[in-house]
């Protein structure tokens, strides 16, 4: 696999040092990693199992941690505790996982290949194979921030205080449940269904019922409450369609789940013609399937995709396990819709996009022999003033 080598402000603090102590290689790329399987590992004292960090500079900027563990047939990790948030993705295997605190039940649940589900603040925990084959798990932490604002990682791993308030030995906490909730907007229009839950047993099976058509064409979302990951959601979009571009504040990660196809990535400094403007070599493209995963610069236009001969499905995580979404220097939420560039927003309208983009997918989507199937587009060319897409963004 090809490592590019990370821009100048990755390394340094006290996360990135404690990331080397650990022992584990440290993955670091400039956007994304086309198939997270092929991540070298080593074992991982600590933790038990193999391991590796991951840094992307967009993951960096939103102080957000990543790292990929390897549980051997028959094995187990090594307990801890922590004074972060953790979600934890499971892209191969099967096994479950023992939470518990001081004086509490220790609770256990099961699970399998695409279950999703998050470890509440500062509870002992441990993640046991329970199959014959290799348990591969992907997880994001705040362990940045925690270890960045408390300056000591003895402390962060073992403080004593329970956060009965987040969890205290509930037996349904990690059940999966069917309790929904429609997410009103500030207007009354709604927005979509909400899913309350601590515990996803396979995100592949998740069927989105927002439609989301400011982004593409047919999409759909779920939105998704894990602990204190308030940024969940699988976006879902067709056969033969992509996204539009847009932009956002930094940590969107994105992982694949189903189909196939590439997302593109560019600086805005370089405006929403980036080839016809002669700045085509600037321009990220990355490929993506199941188990790939990416995160967008901040304020980087980013646009997704699908080449394959099945709809597109994400996971995408754009909260950082505080309850919260992150906002951009515009005050916006990283996940939050958006009006087109005209009207001052972060959306490339299709009319507005560079010609080379449709082009581009309509060649790349031949070459799997899928039907393009986008409405026909007339691009404007009357002025537009691209002043706010330069400068004042680091």
């Amino acid at each position: 696999m090809q490592q590019r080598p990370a821009r100048e402000g990755f390394g340094g603090g006290i996360y990135d040092e404690w990331m080397k102590s650990e022992g584990i290689p440290i993955y670091q790329t400039m956007v994304g990693i086309e198939d997270v399987n092929e991540l070298p590992r080593k074992p991982w004292g600590r933790m038990g199992g193999l391991g590796t960090f991951i840094e992307m500079e967009g993951t960096k900027q939103a102080r957000k941690g990543l790292y990929v563990v390897e549980i051997p047939a028959g094995g187990s990790l090594e307990p801890e505790k922590h004074l972060y948030e953790e979600l934890l993705y499971v892209m191969r295997g099967r096994g479950l996982t023992e939470v518990w605190q001081e004086g509490q039940p220790k609770r256990t649940f099961e699970w399998g290949k695409g279950a999703l589900f998050a470890i509440p603040l500062n509870t002992s925990h441990r993640l046991v194979n329970g199959g014959r084959e290799p348990v591969l798990i992907f997880a994001q932490t705040s362990a940045p921030l925690a270890m960045t604002l408390f300056r000591e990682t003895e402390f962060v791993f073992n403080c004593d205080h329970n956060f009965t308030d987040r969890y205290s030995g509930q037996a349904d906490f990690f059940v999966a449940g069917e309790a929904r909730s429609k997410q009103e907007l500030a207007s009354g229009e709604t927005r979509g269904t909400r899913w309350e839950t601590n515990f996803v047993p396979d995100l592949h099976a998740v069927v989105g019922d927002y439609l989301s058509p400011w982004k593409v064409e047919g999409g759909k979302q779920t939105y998704i409450i894990l602990a204190s990951f308030a940024g969940v959601h699988t976006s879902e979009w067709p056969v033969g369609i992509y996204h539009k571009a847009h932009y956002h504040g930094p940590g969107a990660i994105l992982v694949g789940l189903r189909s196939e196809g590439y997302v593109l990535v560019w600086h805005r400094q370089y405006g929403i013609h980036p080839y016809q403007d002669g700045y085509g070599e600037m321009v990220e493209k990355i490929n993506w399937k199941p188990d790939s995963i990416y995160c967008p610069p901040t304020e980087w236009f980013h646009q997704h995709f699908n080449t394959g001969n099945e709809p597109a499905q994400h996971l995408a995580v754009t909260g950082g396990g505080l309850g919260i979404e992150l906002p951009t220097i515009t005050g916006r939420a990283a996940g939050a819709s958006s009006p087109s560039i005209r009207e001052g927003g972060r959306v490339i309208e299709y009319e507005d996009e560079d010609t080379e983009i449709r082009q581009m997918f309509q060649r790349e989507i031949k070459k799997n022999s899928v039907e393009f199937a986008m409405k026909p587009v007339v691009y404007r060319t009357d002025p537009f003033k691209e002043s706010h897409l330069t400068g004042g963004i680091y």
